[in-house]
This record gives structure tokens, C-alpha cells and sequence, in this order.
């Protein structure tokens, strides 16, 4: 797994970690079944300390993306979204539009992000 960090970034690492992997599995590069690469190797290969890789496995847990077994390491299991995941969305979703409302985007405006950022992770497939 290739993992790119900005280190100039406000994002801290653990987040940056969890939004690449998150971008890999809509992108198709990471699939139900696939394997992540162990908290401790990645922290190594990266240069952090293990607990932060940790941090960002244990975020893609709660998000549904990840399921933890133990020794058997972390494994992707995208799939059927709950109602909690619904309501998580929407939430996300409401208080990102309303930041961007807020910062004067107009809803034409939200809309080709949207479809850009959409089209974005389609092309990268």
C-alpha cells in the first residue's frame, strides 16, 4: 500500500492516512477482501509511531470500511451501508454544504464540485 503524506498539510497524519486509504477503496484500488498492510509496517515505511497508523485504521473501522481481526490484520469490507452510515453521511454532507454556503459558494457552484470530485475518483478507477 502507498500511502502520500503531506507533512506541510494542517490535516493531521492519522486523518491523511485514513482519507488516502478511503479514496483507494472508492477508486477500486483497494477491494472487498484486500489486506491492509500492518499498523506497525506502515508506521515504519512512513517513519510515525505506530499509534497514529492505529488512530486511522480504527476511524475506517468506525466508518464500515475496515474490519479488525485481531492477528489476522485489517481487512477491507466496503459493502452494505446502514442506516447509521445514511445518517453519518447526511450529517457530513450538511455541515460541509453549509461551510461552503457560509464561505459564499453558490449551489451551481457546489454542484460541479461535486460532479468533478465524482468524475475524479471514476477516471482514477
Amino acid at each position: 500500500m502507498f500511502i502520500n503524506l503531506n507533512p506541510e498539510s494542517d490535516v493531521p497524519v492519522f486523518q491523511q492516512i485514513h482519507d488516502e486509504i478511503v479514496v483507494a477503496i472508492a477508486r477500486g484500488q483497494l477491494s472487498d477482501g484486500d489486506k491492509l498492510d500492518p499498523v506497525r509496517r506502515v508506521a515504519k515505511d512512513i517513519g510515525i509511531n505506530p499509534a497514529t497508523v492505529k488512530k486511522a485504521y480504527d476511524l475506517l473501522v468506525s466508518d464500515g470500511l475496515v474490519e479488525t481481526a485481531g492477528r489476522s490484520g485489517s481487512i477491507v469490507r466496503p459493502g452494505a451501508r446502514t442506516t447509521a452510515q445514511e445518517k453519518q453521511l447526511e450529517e457530513q454532507l450538511s455541515r460541509i454544504v453549509a461551510l461552503a454556503r457560509a464561505q459564499g459558494f453558490s449551489p451551481d457552484e457546489l454542484h460541479a464540485r461535486l460532479s468533478s470530485t465524482l468524475n475524479d475518483l471514476e477516471v482514477s478507477s
